[in-house]
């Protein structure tokens, strides 16, 4: 089993998928990351509390997963399509981060400043994220809260 990372305000033993606030990466979800200190910096950013949890990860046995090991034209195809609102159909999505920096260079994109060239050029500085999100019900059976601690 794999151990998995969720950054929040709040102590989440029972994850829950919920459809509000913006856009992310790779849809809605329940988002965790395999990177402990990624996850410090979601909780950081919480007004409140600040909590980690971890949970233990059973793997995509099963699940219709899509997975990114890497930035490449297809994540960012697939990020744009994501934060733009439209959905997919898959239980569970892998792979880098778009963050905030990130971001701004794909809206970059989208609107036409500066190419995909520049981009991958502006990108490839970036330190390494990685994200996993839980997208259906179905697939959060795949995680099990194991503990959690304050910041």
């Amino acid at each position: 089993m794999d151990k998995l990372f969720h950054g929040s305000n709040v102590i989440v033993e029972h994850p829950d998928i919920r459809i509000r606030g913006y856009e992310k990466d790779f849809g809605y979800g329940f988002y965790c990351t395999a990177i402990e200190s990624q996850a410090k910096k979601w909780a950081l950013s919480k007004k409140g509390n600040h909590v980690v949890n971890i949970y233990e990860f059973e793997g995509h046995n099963g699940y219709k997963t899509k997975v990114f090991s890497e930035m490449t034209e297809e994540w960012l195809d697939f990020v744009i399509d994501c934060r733009r609102g439209r959905r997919h159909d898959y239980d569970i999505v892998e792979g880098p981060m778009a963050d905030d920096q990130i971001w701004n260079y794909i809206e970059d994109v989208v609107a036409g400043n500066i190419t995909r060239t520049a981009f991958w050029e502006l990108a490839k500085f970036k330190h390494p994220t990685h994200q996993i999100v839980f997208c259906t019900q179905e697939a959060i059976k795949s995680i099990k809260y194991s503990s959690h601690y304050n910041l």
